[in-house]
């Protein structure tokens, strides 16, 4: 088993002069889901080398196991300072791809065309596809091969316009969430803030915010595997599952 994870290179916190990024526990914690399941994980950005850290994702009050695991493994330290750059790697190449959160993705991998590629391209391909937090807001470009939006009346989640005032960034943002894949006409459901929800619609699996990471990396190996321990693609299953 081969993963890709897709992480942001944009760092700036819109005109604000603060810093984002990518948020630790959500590549910490599906990180480690996947590499404890035996799979290969590949890391991978737009800009290539390492990505920035939404440096309040490291303070102590967000500091979980996986974050500390992630910061003591010398494995995982050298991948994330070298990840790939986006436009050099192909679906062709794994078999499932996982995009993190963190207010970074909302500027820049919502508007890659690279991106928005490896995005049609992996479902297309029958290869199941994960996003948490602000990460579903990437799917905002991606289209079905009609050019309909690809989130229009699938069930999907994600960062909830309250988290985004309780963190104070509503008017900071490119775009919110939650409205954005509302507008796009997807089936969005959410859970009280801050809490595991993750959804899986067909190959398309959603996460709302941080504790979701876990859950929704979990979902995604769970469509990986059939019941023998086998890789399985399902091109056609347009099932719908919860996890909280």
């Amino acid at each position: 088993m081969k993963v890709l994870i897709v992480l942001t290179s944009h760092d700036e916190l819109g005109a604000t002069g603060r810093r984002t990024g990518f948020w630790l526990e959500e590549l910490a914690a599906p990180y480690y889901r996947f590499k404890d399941a035996g799979a290969e994980v590949v890391l991978a950005s737009p800009k290539g080398g390492r990505p920035p850290l939404d440096p309040k994702s490291n303070e102590p009050g967000f500091r979980t196991d996986e974050t500390h695991r992630f910061e003591a493994d010398p494995e995982a330290r050298a991948a994330l300072a070298h990840t790939a750059r986006l436009d050099s790697v192909s679906a062709d190449d794994f078999d499932t791809v996982f995009y993190p959160g963190g207010h970074g993705p909302l500027w820049d991998l919502a508007e890659d065309p690279a991106s928005v590629r490896l995005i049609e391209t992996t479902l297309r391909a029958g290869k199941p596809l994960a996003l948490v937090c602000h990460a579903p807001g990437v799917l905002r470009h991606a289209t079905e091969p009609d050019g309909t939006p690809l989130v229009r009346g699938r069930k999907v989640t994600g960062f909830t316009n309250e988290e985004e005032a309780a963190v104070g960034l509503t008017d900071v943002v490119p775009f919110l969430v939650e409205d954005e894949l509302r507008r796009l006409g997807a089936d969005y459901s959410k859970t009280e803030p801050w809490q595991p929800y993750a959804l899986t619609d067909g190959l398309l699996v959603t996460g709302q915010s941080p504790a979701s990471s876990g859950p929704a990396a979990e979902a995604l190996l769970a469509l990986l595997t059939d019941a023998d321990g086998a890789l399985a693609q399902h091109p056609d299953d347009k099932g719908v599952r919860e996890a909280g």
